[in-house]
């Protein structure tokens, strides 16, 4: 890789995002944006989010924390304040992107307005990333992660069809929402360059989830039924998630244009002895015969789809035989060589130690001095080839760039800043 310039070394981000937004400005930032995080004295919420470095509670040891907002610096500002609010502006005539997650009221209460801030600064991109967007009946509706899942519909394809949804793990909306919002700020930041002036990006996480339904929308196009959950359900053997030796394995085997088909794997478990009587012309016929379009075209004939999957039960008896004496990783390499879709299912020890991530460099050591130690951090989203994706920073400590940010560039001085720390403005 050539290196060179970060891809958005000349741009300056204000962050006053909590977890719903602060993913879109970690995107930003690992770009090389100089991001300030502007948060209240008292720290930003996204701090106290568990699981914590050693297990030890506290505002500048959250894991969560630390990973979202690697190569950003920390302003603390008391935005209800006077002084807080001067101060935003100030800075606000120096940005080029300004992001947020408050609620509409609150943004409209610490926020200067749509026309007061093309005044402020004429080329500001703005971006806003709420639960249910700026306007309509529920703008003003209270959103979390969970919240928005529902909303979307997305939560009632999770989980298992005998039991309530199964929240969806690692902040999907939040996730969801902020690559959007990143996407909507740099198109928002090249047409400002062609046209002058910035605009205000607006995401809904509602909206940005609604693209995230598998195939509920096909569902009803084509078949007009309401998807439904199905946990782990597999409506043909060699199609799902199976039990092995060391853990478990998602296979996709007999799925038209996807990998070989079923013969190469009752090849396999013939070649171990442990093919059973799967070998027999009548279930080679049966297992010739299957993928996943026949068996849709079945769901019109109930009875035949019924004896069909009481035959299917025998077929995977013999599959999880077999699979419960190999280790996941060995299903997988010896998959891969015969052209089989089998994959496992990676546990986080799985991915620190995988081949292939560590074999291209992935994970990235990041120097905590306050800790005289270095921590592991997961690798980019994507590679550029001449501005290269980095973490030059570890995520700062609350108020770390305060005094640097407020006396070396908007010229406060040592009297100035310690009266505005005694009036709890920072």
């Amino acid at each position: 890789m050539v290196e060179g310039d970060a891809a958005l070394d000349d741009i300056r981000v204000l962050d006053l995002t909590g977890q719903m937004g602060q993913y879109a400005t970690k995107l930003l930032a690992d770009l090389g944006a100089d991001v300030l995080r502007i948060e209240p004295p008292s720290g930003s919420p996204a701090r106290s989010v568990p699981p914590f470095y050693h297990d030890e509670p506290d505002e500048n040891r959250s894991l969560d924390f630390w990973y979202f907002n690697t190569n950003k610096r920390s302003v603390t500002l008391n935005l209800g304040s006077e002084d807080g609010q001067d101060l935003l502006r100030r800075l606000i005539e120096r940005a080029d992107v300004l992001v947020e997650s408050f609620p509409p009221a609150e943004a409209a209460r610490l926020l200067p307005s749509v026309e007061e801030l093309k005044e402020i600064n004429q080329h500001l991109v703005t971006c806003s990333i709420t639960g249910f967007g700026q306007w309509g009946p529920h703008a003003d509706y209270a959103a979390t992660d969970l919240i928005a899942l529902a909303m979307s519909g997305v939560l009632t394809l999770a989980g298992y069809p005998d039991r309530a949804p199964t929240l969806l793990p690692g902040g999907q909306a939040y996730i969801s929402a902020g690559v959007q919002a990143a996407q909507g700020i740099l198109a928002a930041l090249i047409q400002r360059d062609r046209a002058g002036h910035g605009q205000q990006v607006e995401v809904s996480m509602q909206e940005a989830l609604s693209l995230s339904q598998e195939t509920a929308m096909q569902f009803w196009d084509m078949r007009h039924e309401l998807r439904k959950r199905t946990g782990d359900t597999r409506l043909m053997p060699g199609v799902g998630t199976y039990a092995c030796a060391d853990g478990h394995v998602y296979m996709m085997v007999g799925v038209s244009g996807f990998g070989a088909p079923w013969p190469v794997l009752s090849a396999w478990l013939a070649e171990e002895g442990m093919a059973d009587d799967l070998l027999e012309e009548r279930w080679q016929t049966l297992l010739n015969n299957t993928d996943l379009r026949n068996l849709t075209a079945l769901m019109t004939q109930p009875e035949k789809l019924a004896e069909m999957m009481q035959q299917f039960a025998h077929v995977d008896e013999v599959l999880g035989r077999f699979l419960a004496t190999k280790g996941k990783q060995e299903l997988y390499e010896e998959g891969q060589r015969r052209r089989l879709l089998i994959g496992p299912v990676n546990s986080a020890k799985d991915l620190v130690e995988n081949k292939q991530l560590n074999g291209r460099s992935w994970y990235q050591e990041v120097d905590h001095p306050e800790l005289d130690t270095s921590v592991t951090y997961p690798g980019a989203p994507y590679r550029h080839s001449v501005t290269p994706w980095r973490i030059a920073r570890r995520p700062p400590l609350l108020g770390e760039h305060t005094v640097e940010i407020l006396g070396g560039e908007l010229g406060l001085d040592r009297r100035q800043l310690s009266a505005l720390a005694g009036a709890g403005v920072i």
